[in-house]
């Protein structure tokens, strides 16, 4: 259906309730305005041959608030860039801007003289000048760009990529529509990351209370004792969270409610682009099963969940086939449950569907420390979970957050417990499904949050049978270097994981006791033989570190700018890594000029990815062939932790250059 033919009526009323986001048309491309008939033509300006990009700063308006933002070609998100495989493309990119700027191809094959990360093997791009980036493309799939300069990205210098197959798709869907998740704040990205290193905790609202102590929700005061002694929190896990942020789908907020049409029937493919600076998302379709077809733009074999997390980076392809005429809420729920973004499935435009409301935030266990006993004799099968209580209540960072108030329904009553914002242009007869009566306003008045201060720490709870709190948390030795003797000593490093453990085949965080199926690593498993089966020749060890108390991130406990030689590969080579996570939250690693084989048992038909969650406590392993010569950089990619210097070089040296 075409967007002429809708009845101005109705697409009046729709607009209305996004916020008036339709009247904002002339600032987002055509794939990202609030009604999208989904990528069926290509988009002419951001195709072909010779491409033109220009960064600068403008303003974009989220739920009726303008905000600062950077964009290219005047949008936020960026241009789609639609390519086909083997051409060769050419992309002249403008910086209009007053500092320099960048952009890398996030998961592309590309000379390292155009992979786009400034100091690496690119210059940057200088105030009011131009780069022109040139390279074949080598690929198909699902990718992104982004600026690999300063804080740039959080601001809004990111957007998509789809590279169209040179032969036919294995994938075959009748409709596609592309679906960049994001994070967007008032603040500025320096006041974010001067307030998370003034106090790490500043914009978590979701620490153990006193209130709830009494009410005997979470964990008791011995174990809050304990683990608070260990300056600790379990509740650290996102460091910028629903109070600082609006989560956005295609550059609308949950109120804007962007909206993606199906008819009855078809098969939708949705391309999922994490381009968040901070934020992992769970992302789910009630009432619709997605199922996987590809992972960083690498096709695997399909598998129907209910529900996946995509870390900050990564991109996942999901085909929903919808058989009723009604609508469906796309939930892009934040990892600590603070807040969401969300979006609309609909037959028609204007439509609706009910809002589920924030799920309960999720604490840190054990194993999230990488103490994980469950196979040591004696302990098998014990619920490492610390036998936290489950009623947890309304969680204050539920008030931060505008989006908790969307919840819709019965559950939301009782889960939310917040009026609805009275919304300047909101048809509030298109909400039909909400039901406002049942929404009282919630208070946190009360709760002493200076009671648990940031060092208290949750999740080490007793388990049935055996008396946690006897055992002494620092004959764990949570700093025994002897478990990574390659980790420098230092106040950057806060622990050392006593017992890691490859976690690819659990589900994320807060998400192990959902009732329903959750994507995990183990599931994927690429569709196509991969290209390198040989057996690494050497396996190396890199810790994730940090000290979450004074937010510091490093590698094996040195940041970016105390290390001057880079990780070293030889041309060709076959290289096993093991990446431990030592600190108590997931990190997206992601490196830069090749994808990697994660280990997951599927021999060799192992899922090749760019980027990779590595769980709190807990290790991944991927083997690699260093084919691409060159200096790249190697990151977590979290933003904020990549600035504070969770940054490393590989170098791929030719044969011939080998010491």
């Amino acid at each position: 259906m075409d967007l002429s033919t809708l009845d101005r009526r109705s697409f009046l009323r729709g607009a209305g309730f996004a916020g008036g986001t339709a009247a904002l048309a002339a600032w987002l491309p055509a794939w990202a305005q609030p009604v999208s008939e989904g990528l069926t033509v290509p988009i002419p300006t951001v195709s072909g041959t010779d491409i033109t990009l220009k960064i600068a700063r403008q303003t974009m308006t989220i739920d009726g608030r303008r905000s600062a933002a950077i964009g290219i070609n005047g949008t936020v998100p960026a241009p789609l860039i639609r390519l086909r495989e083997g051409q060769t493309v050419r992309l002249n990119v403008i910086n209009d801007l007053d500092e320099d700027s960048s952009i890398h191809w996030h998961g592309l094959l590309v000379p390292p003289q155009h992979d786009g990360v400034p100091g690496v093997s690119f210059p940057g791009i200088k105030p009011r000048s131009s780069y022109l980036y040139e390279f074949p493309v080598r690929q198909n799939g699902t990718y992104w760009y982004h600026s690999h300069s300063g804080l740039q990205e959080q601001l809004g210098h990111y957007g998509p990529i789809v590279i169209d197959p040179a032969g036919a798709d294995p994938v075959q869907s009748d409709r596609e529509h592309v679906i960049v998740l994001s994070d967007h704040s008032q603040l500025s990205p320096e006041a974010i990351f001067r307030r998370m290193k003034v106090d790490p905790g500043h914009f978590n609202f979701q620490r153990q209370t006193l209130a709830g102590l009494l009410a005997g929700k979470d964990q008791r005061l011995k174990d809050r004792v304990d683990w608070g002694a260990m300056r600790m929190d379990p509740t650290d896990v996102s460091d910028a969270t629903g109070a600082a942020y609006t989560y956005l789908v295609n550059g609308h907020g949950p109120f804007d409610n962007w909206t993606a049409l199906f008819t009855p029937g078809q098969r939708v493919r949705l391309r999922f682009i994490n381009a968040s600076a901070m934020t992992t998302f769970n992302v789910r379709i009630p009432g619709l099963r997605l199922t996987i077809v590809q992972a960083d733009g690498q096709n695997v074999m399909p598998i129907e969940v209910d529900e996946f997390q995509i870390g900050v980076a990564e991109t996942y392809d999901a085909i929903v086939t919808p058989s009723e005429d009604k609508a469906f809420t796309l939930v892009g729920e934040a990892i600590d449950r603070s807040g969401m973004a969300r979006a609309t499935l609909a037959p028609r435009a204007g439509m609706t569907a009910p809002v589920p409301p924030l799920r309960k935030r999720p604490i840190a266990t054990m194993k999230d420390m990488g103490m994980d006993m469950s196979g040591m004799q004696g302990m098998e099968g014990m619920d490492m979970s610390g036998g936290m209580n489950s009623s947890r209540g309304v969680d204050p960072t539920a008030e931060k957050n505008a989006s908790g108030r969307l919840a819709s329904g019965v559950a939301a009553g009782a889960a939310i417990q917040s009026t609805m914002p009275q919304m300047a242009g909101m048809d509030h007869n298109t909400m039909g499904a909400m039901d406002h009566s049942s929404m009282g306003q919630g208070s946190v008045t009360g709760m002493d949050h200076a009671a648990m201060g940031h060092g208290a720490m949750a999740g080490s709870q007793p388990m049935a049978g055996h008396d946690m709190g006897s055992m002494d948390m620092g004959a764990m030795n949570m700093r025994d270097f002897s478990n990574a003797p390659q980790v420098k000593r230092g106040p950057g490093v806060q622990t050392i994981s006593p017992m890691p453990m490859d976690r690819t085949g659990e589900p994320g965080q807060g998400l192990e006791d959902v009732g329903h199926k959750v994507l995990v690593y183990k599931d994927l498993m690429a569709l196509d033989r991969n290209p390198d089966v040989r057996a690494p020749s050497r396996s190396i060890d890199i810790h994730l570190t940090g000290n979450m108390e004074r937010f510091m991130w490093s590698f094996d406990g040195e940041k970016m700018s105390d290390v001057h030689e880079p990780i070293p590969f030889i041309e060709g080579e076959r290289v096993r890594v093991n990446l431990i996570n030592d600190s108590m939250m997931g990190h997206p690693i992601h490196i830069h000029g090749h994808f990697f084989e994660l280990v997951t048992g599927h021999g060799d038909h192992g899922p090749r990815k760019h980027t990779v969650i590595v769980q709190p406590g807990g290790k991944v392993t991927w083997d690699f062939t260093a084919d691409a010569v060159g200096d790249w950089a190697f990151h977590c990619h979290l933003l904020y932790h990549m600035h504070a210097g969770m940054m490393r070089i590989v170098s791929v040296r030719p044969k011939g250059e080998a010491a």
